[in-house]
């Protein structure tokens, strides 16, 4: 399936919700100040947020503005494009495994799909002929390491796991270690979504980042953050906390085709600087994709 597609497909609930709201305003024609508190309405229903909503439509009335837009459906064209143009990030791209191991940090709390995005990342990179790598760091969490066993036999990927409860620092060194010994490509190291408080889980986290760094040079090359759509504003929240603490690189936002509001890819790129990297559309391995900011829109609206 095409990403177009796919995309199309898996945020046919969000469209549907925000295609309705678009076609109601374009049908009025008028852009007076109706026009703009309905938009921004539509757009906060959407979960674009509040901040993020209202940061738009005061720059659709600038360029309303300037370039002498009279109707509705001519300021929903420049929205669209702008929209596009302002999910693009300089970092935005996947990052291509320059040394042996490539390691990967995934973060992001318990139930966001931490685990299925990284069997499926590693089902991408041996498809692509790389060596991959799993260490189930999460040792918290007494079904995370079978679960990680599955989607390394499902990806052909290798699996370092230790006794339930052990130091997850110590779980990921001796990964890491094997790692290297094999010459192993890539790295994806799963990691707790929930201790007793955030403050133990987040420095849980940056422990496990030190260890990384003292056995490879330069890891975790990628700190990649996983949130699901479903939650909303809430995975805002997680991105900033996350992001203050681990120094995310990239998010993943799972299962946009279980909610209605796609729109918190836009928040969560205008309030925390960090790309949106990939997107879960599915539980099936192949529905995980890089993010595609034109035809995210495309489908969108």
């Amino acid at each position: 399936m095409r990403w177009l597609d796919a995309v199309r497909e898996g945020l046919a609930k969000t469209r549907e919700s925000l295609a309705g709201h678009l076609n109601a305003l374009v049908g009025r024609q008028l852009v007076d100040d109706e026009f703009w508190e309905r938009l921004e309405e539509t757009l906060i229903g959407a979960d674009f947020g509040v901040t993020t909503s209202e940061k738009i439509v005061a720059d659709l009335k600038i360029a309303a503005a300037q370039q002498n837009l009279k109707t509705a459906d001519a300021v929903i064209r420049v929205f669209k494009r702008d929209v596009a143009d302002y999910l693009r990030h300089p970092a935005m791209a996947p990052v291509p495994p320059a040394g042996r191991p490539h390691v990967v940090l995934v973060v992001g709390v318990n139930g966001s799909g931490k685990t299925t995005t990284i069997g499926k990342l590693a089902a991408q990179h041996s498809r692509e002929g790389r060596t991959v790598l799993l260490v189930a760091g999460d040792t918290f969490r007494a079904a995370a390491a079978e679960q990680l066993a599955v989607w390394a036999d499902r990806a052909g990927a290798g699996l370092v796991r230790g006794a339930p409860g052990a130091d997850p620092a110590a779980v990921v060194f001796d990964g890491l270690a094997a790692a290297q010994a094999r010459g192993t490509d890539v790295v994806f190291i799963d990691t707790a979504g929930r201790l007793q408080t955030k403050h133990n889980l987040m420095e849980e986290l940056k422990k496990i980042r030190r260890v990384c760094a003292r056995a490879v040079p330069g890891a975790p090359h990628e700190t990649l953050l996983v949130l699901d759509a479903t939650t909303g504003q809430n995975a805002l929240s997680q991105a900033r906390q996350f992001t203050d603490a681990v120094g995310v690189t990239g998010i993943v936002l799972t299962k946009l085709d279980s909610t209605a509001k796609g729109g918190i890819i836009v928040a969560v790129m205008d309030q925390v600087d960090v790309p949106v990297k990939y997107v879960g559309l599915g539980e099936h391995i192949d529905r995980l994709r890089p993010f595609d900011p034109r035809g995210y829109v495309e489908a969108l609206l």
